[in-house]
């Protein structure tokens, strides 16, 4: 499993994530859920 971690520019920890796989479909998973918690809605492509 590897964990995944956003931390903003101060230290403060935003959102963290485990998945079995390291490689972009997980990162992506990571941001789209870190933007829908923002408020923002991811784009499609």
């Amino acid at each position: 499993m590897y964990l995944w971690r956003a931390v903003d520019s101060e230290g403060e920890f935003l959102d963290v994530l485990a998945q079995p796989r390291r490689d972009k479909a997980a990162a992506l998973k990571l941001m789209r859920k870190l933007l829908k918690s923002q408020g923002y809605a991811p784009g499609g492509s």
